[in-house]
């Protein structure tokens, strides 16, 4: 069995790397931290990367050995959906992250995992929700590590994160203070 030792990141991968096996996994899999899978030449290949981690497309992989293995998102099920207008589309994307749902933001369209439920409701709000068979790519949230809850392990990493993007917008500290019946 391949252990893999190291995730690159797409956006930390050389540009000029050895040549690398294409893996093609399901979000499903992709967002899993421990994972073993078989590979279509038969050779096994197992990770356990830090929690919370999520494949990308482009990420590379590496294994003890020091093959390379290229991440690529696998066609699988989804519900695509499109609306006549932008507001409509818009109500439903609010919609479906009220309910915490995973979504990937396209060019004029969602999509998701399928979930009749989903669906129902999508069809009250007047959008049309269409089966497909495509990659899925959802949003991975705002600060880049997705919807975590304060009792998370990253909650420090994640507050961190929020603070420096707030003091980016904060005004200016006002100057000393002092007293007004001062002369």
């Amino acid at each position: 069995m391949l252990l893999i030792r190291r995730h690159l990141p797409r956006s930390e991968a050389p540009a000029a790397h050895p040549p690398a096996v294409a893996v093609e996994l399901p979000y499903d899999s992709r967002k899993r931290s421990r994972l073993r899978l078989r590979l279509p030449d038969d050779r096994e290949l197992a990770w356990a990367l830090a929690p919370g981690s999520v494949l990308q497309p482009g990420d590379l992989l590496e294994a003890d050995d020091g093959s390379l293995f290229e991440v690529r998102a696998a066609a699988e099920h989804l519900l695509r959906i499109t609306a006549d207008t932008p507001l409509a589309l818009t109500r439903a994307a609010y919609h479906l992250g009220n309910r915490h749902v995973a979504v990937e933001v396209g060019e004029g369209y969602l999509a998701i995992e399928p979930d009749p439920v989903l669906r129902d409701m999508l069809a009250q709000l007047g959008v049309h929700a269409e089966t497909v068979q495509a990659p899925f790519q959802p949003e991975s949230g705002a600060y880049g590590g997705g919807h975590k809850h304060g009792h998370d392990a990253t909650f420090a990493e994640d507050y961190a994160l929020a603070q420096a993007v707030y003091r980016r917008h904060e005004p200016p500290a006002p100057g000393p203070l002092r007293d007004p019946h001062a002369r």
